[in-house]
């Protein structure tokens, strides 16, 4: 009996050893496969800044300062949080059909959107577009209606983006502009985006985790966005649509996708 008990002794312990060991090799396999994983943020764009901003008026502002040779405007037909680019959310849009001008070397974003939805016009009225001329390297913002009315150097070097005229550095003009150029909601208290730039030529695309009205958010970008450098700049697409994706930060607004985005390339 005592040799029979020794036996059984002898086996328990090999089977938990024998348990052990592939316990062990399970996890050291998981583990080093886990390791070889390769990280998704590691060959995303650098060449930005990212700040959160709190204005007095309580709004919280996410910043992202680049030059605007880094930007894109992008099709992406996906929330920008879940999208493989890092950016904001660009202009107005309906189902699949880009409503802002959203141009890049002079071809519309969505080319197989019909001259309606392709990113060709600001469809309905003249608006607030922000133009980079590739060739001066240079930002303006334009309030025209079709990508053949934009004045730039080259025709083939050069985006834009059409939104609603913030008119920084017209302080009386501002919301008589807004209402040309038919704003939506400006009064209600919405999530906001934007993209505005300063003196120095430096661009910043600003997304608002705080709700809050047109000249709310205006007035939060005045105050902490570009020390005081602003000069120009366009209100995005707003509300659910407001979304940014950097390696800081991940906003998703309502979780709706979007369709075309301004994208950061390096």
């Amino acid at each position: 009996m005592r040799i029979h008990g020794t036996k059984l002794t002898i086996i328990g312990m090999l089977t938990l050893m024998s348990a052990a060991f592939f316990i062990g090799l399970y996890l050291l396999l998981t583990n080093h496969s886990s390791a070889r994983e390769p990280d998704p943020e590691l060959d995303m764009p650098r060449q930005y800044t990212y700040a959160s901003l709190l204005a007095s008026n309580g709004m919280e502002l996410h910043v992202i300062a680049t030059l605007p040779d880094n930007v894109k405007p992008e099709l992406i037909e996906n929330n920008v949080a879940r999208a493989p680019y890092y950016g904001v959310n660009g202009g107005f849009f309906y189902q699949d059909s880009v409503l802002s001008m959203s141009m890049w070397n002079g071809l519309p974003v969505n080319e197989e959107g019909g001259s309606y939805g392709s990113g060709r016009v600001n469809a309905k009225y003249d608006r607030g577009t922000l133009v980079w001329d590739g060739a001066l390297d240079r930002l303006s913002i334009q309030v025209v209606s079709s990508a053949s009315q934009l004045v730039v150097s080259d025709s083939a070097n050069y985006w834009a983006q059409g939104g609603i005229s913030m008119s920084l550095n017209r302080e009386e003009e501002w919301l008589v502009q807004t209402e040309l150029e038919h704003a939506p909601l400006p009064d209600n208290y919405c999530l906001r985006s934007a993209a505005v730039y300063d003196t120095e030529g430096v661009l910043y695309l600003v997304v608002s985790t705080t709700k809050g009205t047109l000249a709310q958010f205006r007035e939060a970008i005045l105050e902490r966005v570009g020390d005081s450098k602003l000069e120009d700049g366009i209100f995005l697409d707003g509300d659910g649509s407001s979304q940014l994706r950097t390696r800081e930060a991940k906003l998703s607004g309502d979780g709706r996708p979007v369709v075309q985005m301004l994208r950061l390339l390096r």
